[in-house]
């Protein structure tokens, strides 16, 4: 059976605070990990009121705490924000303090606008050095340095599980070159993945962290009792993935939307999303079976776009009941 894992895009509902999206992101990582996912993943956003998971490192450290045996991590680290350094530091922490359960997937996307790289105080070239400072990162978890006298502390030989996220043939190839698993953002950015996939499989290299591929695949998922139910709340997710793009401060109605998501500008946002298993949990396994062979994925990693704590929570336990034993 394919392993399934989670990504907690840990949402921020309208008319709710960052507090209450960490409480929802317990209650799902409580769930998933008693259903038994692989995995549960928090992303890296900045300057987007919609996502609470910008301080990544800190969300993991408090889900961590709230749960016993489910592996826990960044999908992923934007490592151009960032010194290596600083990264194993942080990762060698929750290493330290959650021995065995740590992954620390890397991208090298902004997480942001332009305006918000200057406020990070990111360099624009800083993207051209992500393969060095992949390297970089790799050696403090070793033991070793690529920056003589220099070593994190903690981190130093815990050896803290490396992944490569990526949504073109760029990131197939690095973690190709580096034998590291990938995971291919299919679940909004799903024009390329076959190609990535095929590239990463037939210029794989094997390392010290890994002897054979390994892919991860991003897919939507919604679980629940009726089809019906499932689609409606899928035309949830679609309005609000369109009133997220809306200028701040402007209210804009389902109406509006509708006509949006109607026009072709509308289309592009429904190809995001072209990836999504919709229905009941039989429905569901039988579009994630072939998605998994299209794919040719050896892990699905789920996001739950269903609006709401309840729906996401039944739609995680049902997808459980569905693909795990």
């Amino acid at each position: 059976m394919i392993t399934l894992s989670i990504l907690d895009l840990a949402p921020v509902r309208h008319g709710e605070t960052p507090r209450d999206s960490f409480a929802a992101s317990v209650s799902l990582a409580r769930l998933a990990d008693e259903a038994g996912y692989h995995r549960i993943w928090y992303a890296e956003h900045h300057n987007m009121p919609t996502i609470a998971s910008s301080a990544t490192s800190v969300l993991i450290a408090h889900i961590a705490s709230y749960t016993e045996r489910i592996r826990l991590g960044a999908g992923g680290i934007m490592l151009p924000n960032h010194a290596p350094l600083m990264i194993a530091e942080q990762f060698g922490t929750l290493e330290s303090l959650h021995p065995g359960r740590i992954d620390l997937g890397l991208g090298r996307a902004p997480g942001s606008d332009r305006a918000t790289m200057y406020a990070l105080r990111r360099d624009p070239s800083s993207a051209d050095r992500f393969p060095d400072d992949v390297l970089e990162l790799k050696a403090y978890f070793a033991d070793e340095s690529r920056v003589r006298g220099v070593y994190a502390n903690p981190g130093r030989g815990l050896r803290v599980p490396l992944y490569i996220l990526g949504s073109s043939l760029y990131g197939a190839k690095l973690a190709a070159v580096l034998g590291l698993p990938y995971a291919f953002a299919s679940h909004f950015a799903p024009q390329a993945l076959r190609e990535a996939v095929a590239l990463y499989r037939r210029e794989f290299r094997p390392s010290e962290q890994l002897d054979r591929p390994h892919v991860i695949a991003g897919v939507n998922v919604i679980a629940d009792y009726t089809r019906e139910d499932a689609e409606q709340q899928f035309r949830k997710a679609l309005r609000s993935r369109v009133r997220a793009l809306a200028r701040p401060g402007r209210t804009v109605t389902d109406a509006e939307i509708d006509a949006v998501l109607a026009s072709p500008e509308g289309a592009q946002v429904k190809q995001m999303l072209r990836y999504a298993a919709l229905g009941r949990p039989s429905e569901v396994r039988e579009y994630l079976d072939e998605f998994a062979k299209h794919a040719d994925a050896d892990e699905l990693i789920a996001t739950l776009p269903s609006s709401g704590l309840d729906a996401r929570l039944r739609s995680a336990k049902l997808l459980a009941e569905a693909m795990l034993p």
